[in-house]
C-alpha cells in the first residue's frame, strides 16, 4: 500500500511560496507574556494586530489572485517591524530564557 498522505515527488510547496509563508509565521510567533496582567493584554493586542494584518493580506492575495504574490511576504514584514513586541516576554525560571508560541 502506498503512502497518499504527503505531496507526490514534485508536488511540494512551490517555492514562490515559501517566503510568503515564512512572513505569516514570523508575523504570528510571539513571545509569551510574563504573567503581569498588563503584560498580557498588549501580547493579545499585538497579536490581533498582527493577525489582522495577515488576514488583510491573505484576502488581498484571495481578491485579485491574478497580481500574484511577489510583494506580499515584503509587506507583512513591513507591518511585522511596525509592530514591535513592548511587552516583557515570560521566562522560564529555571533556565531564564523567554518562551514563544
Amino acid at each position: 500500500m502506498s503512502d497518499t498522505t504527503g505531496p507526490k515527488h514534485g508536488q511540494g510547496i512551490p517555492d514562490s511560496v515559501i517566503p510568503l509563508l515564512a512572513a505569516i509565521a514570523d508575523a504570528l510567533n510571539l513571545p509569551l507574556p510574563s504573567v503581569h496582567q498588563h503584560d498580557e493584554r498588549a501580547y493579545h493586542r499585538l497579536l490581533e494586530r498582527r493577525s489582522q494584518a495577515v488576514r488583510s493580506q491573505l484576502l488581498a492575495i484571495l481578491a485579485y489572485p491574478d497580481l500574484g504574490f511577489v510583494d506580499d511576504a515584503a509587506r507583512i514584514r513591513s507591518e511585522t517591524a511596525a509592530s514591535p513586541v513592548t511587552y516583557t516576554p515570560w521566562k522560564d525560571p529555571r533556565d531564564g530564557e523567554a518562551a514563544s508560541c
